[in-house]
């Protein structure tokens, strides 16, 4: 029998892959220990280059305003641009502002309108988007860059195969978003890679109220519990 080949080095290479494990699980046993006192929440998802002036920031800010006011805390990545007016926003509304921040090598620092007692740090992506999906009883989604569709399309194939429950996901700014839900119609859908009814799963809005409404009426006489 060939022995197998490995490349050169393969086998002198020493990892600690298999301790990262008892890391990722403190990760995960912090995350569910705060995440669970909070209360019901709603995330607020975005670019971090957005500027204070950009219209989308004001429109963050004044959505969180709207969602704090109605009794949702306020979940976001933490950090800049979006995720600073949606914290900013709920922080001025007297709400819940909870930020879960990524250690990254650039661009990501915590902002200052997170709440004290209610600021986490993670070291992996797949950790906190699991504190993301599991205690947030809606997505609202501003334009945004690469992150910001990971995060919209993990919960978009979540809900869609049946793992976790549905829940509002509201798509903010319709210049921004067009082009995409065109392209899904058009070119997804077309080819039968996605059916229609996966389309009623999100929702395109242009302003804060908008955004509540969707939200109440979605949880109208329903009892408000993490997701899975």
């Amino acid at each position: 029998m060939r022995k197998e080949q490995h490349p050169k080095g393969w086998n002198e290479i020493k990892t600690n892959d298999s301790w990262a494990i008892f890391k990722i699980m403190g990760e995960f046993v912090t995350g569910f220990e705060k995440m669970s006192a909070i209360g019901p929440c709603v995330s607020i998802f975005g670019s971090a280059r957005t500027k204070e002036n950009d219209k989308y920031y004001t429109l963050a800010m004044d959505i969180a305003k709207s969602v704090s006011e109605a009794g949702y805390g306020i979940i976001t990545g933490g950090g800049p641009g979006i995720m600073e007016a949606g914290n900013k926003g709920a922080h001025l509304a007297g709400g819940t502002s909870v930020g879960l921040n990524i250690e990254l090598p650039f661009e990501q620092h915590d902002n200052p309108y997170i709440d004290n007692d209610k600021s986490l740090d993670f070291d992996y992506f797949f950790v906190r988007k699991v504190m993301f999906v599991k205690y947030s009883q809606g997505f609202v989604v501003m334009p945004g860059g690469f992150g910001t569709l990971d995060e919209l399309f993990e919960a978009i194939t979540l809900i869609q195969t049946n793992k976790i429950g549905k829940f509002p996901i509201i798509l903010v700014g319709s210049d921004f978003w067009k082009g995409l839900i065109d392209w899904i119609k058009s070119t997804m859908l077309k080819a039968g890679n996605v059916s229609p009814t996966d389309m009623d799963l999100i929702k395109i809005v242009d302003t804060g109220a908008e955004v509540v409404e969707i939200i109440d009426a979605f949880y109208k006489g329903n009892i408000l519990s993490p997701n899975f």
